[in-house]
């Protein structure tokens, strides 16, 4: 999952609201990242499956695969991923870090560019350790038998 030392890292953001993919693209891009979107989970989980990203950050609320059901995917094809998901609802809907499968959860405001920012460097620099929740392997399981 890390990249060569040399290689710039490699960043997936899925959200459906194109501003807020310019606007996370060009923040990544600034660190040095290279970053490829995707506009919904299904097209966000497919560029997943084609390539090695090093840290995925994900929208909670899209259309046909919200972000915690394409975490339990991801999750399903490497429980090591890096997953960070951002959502304007954290606090409404009691999104965390256990109850989602992501490694981190951000709110959608103001801080929200610093704390994407430095979560995406603190994220690199650990070793993939994380292993899915019991919830989460429990829908990895179904979305693997759904796969079938």
């Amino acid at each position: 999952m890390k990249t060569a030392p040399n290689s710039p890292p490699h960043i997936l953001v899925v959200d459906d609201n194109r501003d807020g993919l310019l606007v996370r693209r060009l923040l990544l891009e600034e660190m040095g990242c290279c970053v490829e979107v995707a506009t919904n989970g299904e097209e966000g989980l497919k560029l997943f499956e084609s390539s090695n990203f090093d840290v995925v950050v994900v929208d909670y609320r899209m259309p046909r695969m919200n972000g915690v059901e394409m975490i339990a995917r991801v999750r399903a094809r490497e429980a090591n991923a890096r997953i960070i998901l951002l959502s304007g609802f954290v606090e409404p809907l009691g999104l965390t870090e256990e109850n989602t499968g992501a490694d981190v959860v951000i709110a959608k405001n103001a801080a929200e560019p610093t704390h994407l920012a430095r979560w995406i460097k603190r994220l690199l620099n650990r070793a993939p350790t994380r292993k899915p929740p019991g919830k989460q392997k429990r829908a990895a399981a179904q979305a693997r038998a759904a796969a079938r």
